[in-house]
Formats: C-alpha cells, sequence, structure tokens
C-alpha cells in the first residue's frame, strides 16, 4: 500500500483550474520527484495535497486514511511536511530560531534537540552561522536552512518544490544529496523540481505533469531514458 496516494485530484484558484484529474503515490522511504515544466500545477499539487488549497474533487490518502478536507496543521501534526518554493524563511530571526519554529507542532516538540543535531550533521554550516540572522545569507544557505526546519517538523512524508530554483551548480548538487541522505535516514521524500535531468538521476521513481495530468511516470532510470522526456526537457 501507498503511503501517500493522490487519487484523481482537481483543484485551482478562484474560476481557474489547475489540476485535472492527477494521480500520484509514493511508497515508503523512497525518493519521487514530479517534473515538468513551469505552469503546468506541481505547486499547486502539494498545496492541495498539504491543506493549504482546497481541493474542487478526487481524494488524498496518508497511511491509510483520507485527509482531503483536514486542515495543514493536522496533516502537519501526522507527519506531512511540505518544504515551500521560495523559502518563506523568517528573515529577522536566527538560523536556530527558524529551526526551531520548524518544530512547533506537537509530533516534533519532544524531537527538538534530536532533530536539531540531525539538520547541523546535515549541514555544518548552518551550524557554523545558527546565531545570523537568516535574511542575511546567501541563497543557497537558505536554501539549507529552508530544507532544515521541514526536517525540524519530524517528517513521515517531505514535500520539497523546488529545490534548485536559483542556486549555484556546488550548493544545488549538494542539496540534492541530501535528499538522497533523508531518504536513507527513512523519510520519504517527494521532490518537485524543475532541473528534471538531476532529479531524475537521484529519484527512485518519477512522474510528469503536463497540463495539470500526469502524462508519464515509471522508475527514474527508466524515463531518464525516454525519447520524449530526453526531447522535450532535456533538449537532448
Amino acid at each position: 500500500m501507498a503511503l501517500l496516494e493522490i487519487r484523481d485530484l482537481v483543484s485551482g484558484y478562484g474560476q481557474v483550474q489547475i489540476l485535472w484529474g492527477a494521480n500520484l503515490s509514493l511508497q515508503e522511504k523512497k525518493l519521487t520527484c514530479l517534473v515538468g515544466g513551469n505552469g503546468v500545477g506541481k505547486t499547486s499539487m502539494l498545496r492541495t495535497v498539504m491543506g493549504l488549497l482546497p481541493p474542487w474533487s478526487g481524494s488524498v490518502w496518508f497511511e491509510g486514511k483520507d485527509v482531503s478536507r483536514l486542515p495543514a496543521y493536522v496533516k502537519a501534526e501526522m507527519g506531512l511536511t511540505l518544504v515551500p518554493e521560495g523559502r518563506q524563511l523568517f528573515t529577522d530571526m536566527t538560523v536556530e530560531e527558524n529551526l526551531e519554529m520548524g518544530a512547533t507542532n506537537r509530533r516534533a516538540r519532544p524531537k527538538m534537540k534530536q532533530n536539531l543535531e540531525k539538520v547541523y550533521t546535515m549541514f555544518p554550516r548552518l551550524q557554523e552561522r545558527r546565531a545570523q540572522k537568516s535574511g542575511t545569507m546567501s541563497g543557497g544557505e537558505q536554501q539549507m536552512l529552508a530544507v532544515g526546519r521541514g526536517i525540524m517538523a519530524d517528517p513521515v512524508v517531505l514535500m520539497v518544490d523546488e529545490l534548485s530554483l536559483g542556486l549555484a551548480p556546488v550548493l544545488t548538487l549538494n542539496l540534492f544529496q541530501s535528499m538522497r541522505q533523508l531518504r536513507d535516514a527513512g523519510i520519504t521524500v517527494l521532490l518537485v523540481e524543475q532541473n528534471v535531468q538531476m532529479a531524475l538521476a537521484i529519484s527512485d521513481y518519477g512522474y510528469v505533469l503536463a497540463e495539470g495530468k500526469v502524462e508519464m511516470e515509471g522508475p527514474a532510470r527508466q524515463l531518464a531514458r525516454n525519447e520524449h522526456i530526453r526531447a522535450t526537457y532535456l533538449g537532448l
């Protein structure tokens, strides 16, 4: 049974429909990527799954339960965590204060110290700068902090929206490697990413979203060899 399952999901903003019956399932302790061009509905899917955007129809199932209509804070306490696009940090707060904000739900509070050690082990730069205000950090450091804050929520499923957006290649590589570390630590990861080549290279399984529907899915290595994907998304 899938740990998280999206069934025929339809949603949008106001009168504008973005998702047109999307389906996706996450297997436990696997790294799954959702790739596709700009504006195809990747972020809308994550927001709907998390409860930040109401589904118009279809359903979201987590650990065998229908969680479609539950508010975001309840889903967070169940172990669903979203690292949003654009980081959305508290820029006037320090690195450590931002991390502590990630552990405010009832599930995460008892494990705050343990998860803080995990974050600092994975991202030593954050430990070095734990007293620095997050607004003064580089884009790459801020993205590390956003991922770290997600880890502080003690997730069962960590959904990461546009991990590499606007980052230098060396930092991008480090962050992609951290996704694999999280998977190896037993966290189920859903990575939404425009860097199709890198996302498929590190993932176990992949989905390709086009115009609000899943166009293709399969083992990530198999998708990376697919001629349509190579031509459309990789320019090969």
